[in-house]
């Protein structure tokens, strides 16, 4: 039944190789963002509340960046399997071109009116204005992060996850280092609260974006074309325009839609509570995620190969390994955060942010509820970034994502959490059921066999 698991002799190494760099990533990232949680933590609850409320707008557009990243790698993971450089300069110039227009347009209108801004996502005058003071600040890193996202995701789909490791792991310990100096004013430093928080994100965003440009000249395993950079040419905008724009759309409307989750929690009662208990599960949550997503990217880069290198009768068998291997680790990672959660993570993590009993409380019900639907969130994933994408299916990946969560998800969160008031559980209830929804739809997808294209034909002459 399952005899698709038996690859050939180096494929689950190959799996290891390319994954471990890009979980490793996540982990050092997830957990220097934990510690950046913990010091804001220490000026109280509204300051973190405040803090999850900026971060709003700037997730959203970090699932665009993600969108355009991920809309590149499908043609750029082919084109590496075809062994076309030329073609993945081009592509990365146009990206860089894209994230930067949008990135900018997002700095100015945050910059034009912060505290307007904020105020549609909390009816919390005082956390709308500690959003205000932190995002006026940390809207100028914007593009720079959308520069730095943008190129590691090219070198991660060239078989190269350990720049992003290096670089963003530098990035993140000098933002915690500058959290302690400017935050509580250490080493002669005025003590700045939240806003030394967001000036030690913007001097990251430096470094990082140093670092791109020191290693884009430097770098042997892929030296950039410049001239393909700087002209990309009619035909690979076309290409990319019409394999990135559904993935684009998908990951900006997804992170609008998700991004509804805290701003319904911030018109709840209790909602700077909510709002605290959110932003310590979250982190807790994203490093339980680390090993799916790095599964999931590396799905991707390993089904866009095959398909480039010409191996697409063996395409299907990957995919449906590939999906098999997420499942079973989100199933142990998923009971893993559920004893953690309910033995070591109040004991220990609670007390460290300074919560309440009832936060504590609320932080609890999330992180169990988040354990509970690990296995299907480690499916979701891995089929619709990895495998239906990697397959240059975007559109019907598109689908499998969007719709249950705008048509299931957000209105049951909404009715069970302001109409009805039912509470952090129902709530709960109701972000979850989407990921049930895109598992069947994922799987009659997966089985259909229709999500391996080429994307890659020959390209028009004259570019």
């Amino acid at each position: 039944m399952f005899s698709y698991m038996k690859r050939e002799p180096g494929f689950y190494r190959n799996i290891l190789a390319l994954a471990m760099p890009i979980v490793l990533q996540n982990l050092v990232t997830n957990t220097l963002a934990l510690a950046d949680t913990f010091m804001v933590g220490l000026l109280g609850e509204v300051p973190m509340a405040g803090v999850t409320l900026a971060n709003i707008p700037f997730y959203a557009l970090q699932m665009f960046f993600f969108g355009v990243q991920s809309g590149a790698a499908v043609l750029i993971s082919q084109y590496w399997g075809k062994g076309d450089r030329r073609s993945i300069s081009r592509i990365l110039g146009l990206s860089w071109l894209v994230v930067g227009v949008v990135s900018i347009a997002f700095s100015v209108v945050l910059l034009s009116g912060p505290a307007r801004f904020m105020g549609m996502f909390s009816n919390d005058p005082t956390a709308v204005d500690v959003a205000a003071r932190y995002g006026r600040i940390v809207c100028l890193s914007y593009v720079l992060n959308g520069f730095t996202l943008v190129y590691l995701g090219v070198h991660r789909s060239i078989e190269n996850p350990r720049l992003g490791l290096y670089m963003l792991s530098a990035s993140m310990i000098t933002n915690t280092f500058l959290n302690w100096v400017f935050i509580f004013g250490k080493l002669g430093a005025p003590a700045m609260g939240v806003e030394g928080a967001a000036l030690a994100t913007l001097i990251s965003r430096c470094v990082e974006l140093g670092i791109v440009l020191v290693h884009m000249f430097c770098s042997k395993h892929f030296r950039v074309d410049l001239s393909a950079l700087l002209r990309p040419g009619r035909e690979t905008a076309r290409r990319l325009f019409t394999y990135a724009t559904p993935v684009i759309i998908n990951e900006s409307l997804w992170g609008i839609g998700t991004g509804l989750y805290p701003t319904i929690m911030g018109h709840m009662e209790n909602s700077t509570e909510i709002l605290a208990a959110y932003t310590v599960a979250g982190n807790v949550e994203k490093l339980a995620l680390v090993a799916l997503i790095g599964l999931a990217n590396t799905a991707a880069i390993v089904i866009g190969r095959e398909i480039g290198a010409g191996r697409r009768g063996t395409v299907y068998e990957v995919g449906l390994a590939l999906n098999l291997l997420s499942t079973v680790t989100g199933f142990i990672v998923g009971l893993v955060m559920l004893a953690l959660s309910w033995t070591l993570v109040p004991r220990y993590i609670f007390p460290l942010f300074q919560l309440s009993d009832s936060t504590s409380g609320i932080a609890l019900i999330m992180l169990s509820m988040i354990a509970a639907m690990m296995a299907p969130r480690a499916f979701n994933f891995t089929n619709i970034v990895g495998v239906l994408r990697g397959g240059g299916d975007v559109r019907a990946a598109t689908v499998i994502d969007l719709l249950p969560l705008w048509t299931v998800a957000i209105p049951a969160a909404a009715l069970f959490g302001l109409v009805l008031k039912w509470g952090v559980f129902w709530l709960y209830v109701g972000i979850s059921l989407d990921q049930i929804v895109k598992c069947v739809m994922g799987i009659w997808r997966l089985r259909s066999g229709e999500w391996i294209n080429d994307v890659t034909v020959a390209e028009k002459s004259g570019e």
